[in-house]
C-alpha cells in the first residue's frame, strides 16, 4: 500500500476511506491534490473496495479550500498555465466520474474548495458540528472548482444564488434541510454511521451500483436525455450476471450472493 504525504489510505469490509491530513486546515494545496488523486485511483482500481469515504484525520476542518498563497499566485493567469487550478479541476471531475460511490464524511468545515470536493462526491453526511460555505466573493473572486455548476444542481438555484453571493457559513441542519447533507450525526457518531453507510453501499451490485452513478451524472448534463441514459443503463444491469442473481435470489426468497465487478 502507497504512502502518502497529506493523505492517509485505509480499507476495511469491501470500503476505503481517503483521510486528509495536512495541518491547520487541509488546504488544498498541490501536494495535497496530487495525494487525493492518487489515493482515488489506488481505490478506485482495487476491486475489493466497492465504496470510498472521503474524510479528515483533523477535528476542526474537513478542508478550509484552496492554498491561498497559491491561489494569490494565481490570480490572472489562464487556468492551463496554473497546475493547482487545473489539477483542481481534475480531482472534483475524477471524484464525480469515479465508478465507485463516494461519500464525504465532514466532521468540521467543508469551506470554498474544500465545500466543492464535497459536493463532487456522490453522497455526503456530516457530524453536527459541520460548517459548509462558498466564501469566495468575499475575496473578490468566485468557486472555481464547480461550486456554480454543482450547487444549484443539488440545492437549487435559488438557495445556491443565497450561499455563493453572501459567501456565508451554513450549518449541517441547514445543508441537511437543503438537500445537500443525507444525514446528520452527532460529532462522536460520525465515523460510525460513515462506515456502516459505506458498507451498506459495498454489499451492492457492482455494476447496477456503477450504471445508475453514470446514468444520473450524464443525465445532469443532457438532462433532455434522462429517460433515454436510463434505458441504456437498465439494459446494461438487466444482463449483468448479478441482476439473475438477485431476481433468484428474491423468488428463492434468500439473501442473494452478488459477485460481478
Amino acid at each position: 500500500m502507497t504512502t502518502y504525504e497529506n493523505i492517509q489510505v485505509e480499507r476495511a469490509d469491501g470500503y476505503g476511506v481517503i483521510a486528509m491530513n495536512r495541518p491547520k486546515a487541509n488546504a488544498l494545496s498541490a501536494g495535497l491534490v496530487t495525494d487525493i488523486r492518487a489515493g482515488l485511483a489506488e481505490l478506485r482500481e482495487d476491486t475489493g473496495v466497492r465504496c470510498i469515504l472521503i474524510t479528515s484525520a483533523l477535528e476542526r476542518f474537513f478542508s478550509g479550500g484552496a492554498d491561498i498563497p497559491s491561489l494569490r499566485d494565481s490570480l490572472g493567469k489562464p487556468p492551463a498555465e496554473v497546475s493547482l487550478t487545473r489539477d483542481g479541476l481534475a480531482m472534483v471531475d475524477e471524484i464525480e466520474s469515479c465508478p465507485k460511490p463516494v461519500v464525504a464524511v465532514v466532521g468540521g468545515m467543508a469551506l470554498g474548495g474544500g465545500c466543492e470536493l464535497s459536493l463532487a462526491c456522490h453522497l455526503r453526511i456530516a457530524s453536527e458540528a459541520a460548517q459548509f460555505g462558498q466564501p469566495e466573493i468575499n475575496l473578490g473572486i468566485i468557486p472555481g472548482w464547480g461550486g456554480t455548476h454543482r450547487l444549484p444542481r443539488l440545492i437549487g438555484e435559488a438557495r445556491a444564488m443565497d450561499w455563493l453571493l453572501t459567501g456565508r457559513m451554513v450549518s449541517a441542519q441547514e445543508a441537511f434541510q437543503a438537500g445537500l447533507v443525507c444525514k446528520v450525526v452527532p460529532a462522536a457518531q460520525l465515523m460510525d454511521a460513515a462506515k456502516e453507510l459505506a458498507v451498506v453501499l459495498a454489499s451492492k451490485p457492482a455494476v447496477a451500483t456503477r450504471v445508475t452513478l453514470h446514468a444520473v451524472r450524464e443525465r445532469s448534463f443532457y438532462p433532455e436525455r434522462g429517460a433515454e441514459l436510463e434505458l441504456a443503463a437498465f439494459q446494461v444491469a438487466g444482463s449483468s450476471k448479478d441482476a439473475a442473481e438477485g431476481v433468484a435470489a428474491f423468488v428463492e426468497k434468500r439473501a442473494p450472493r452478488f459477485t460481478d465487478v
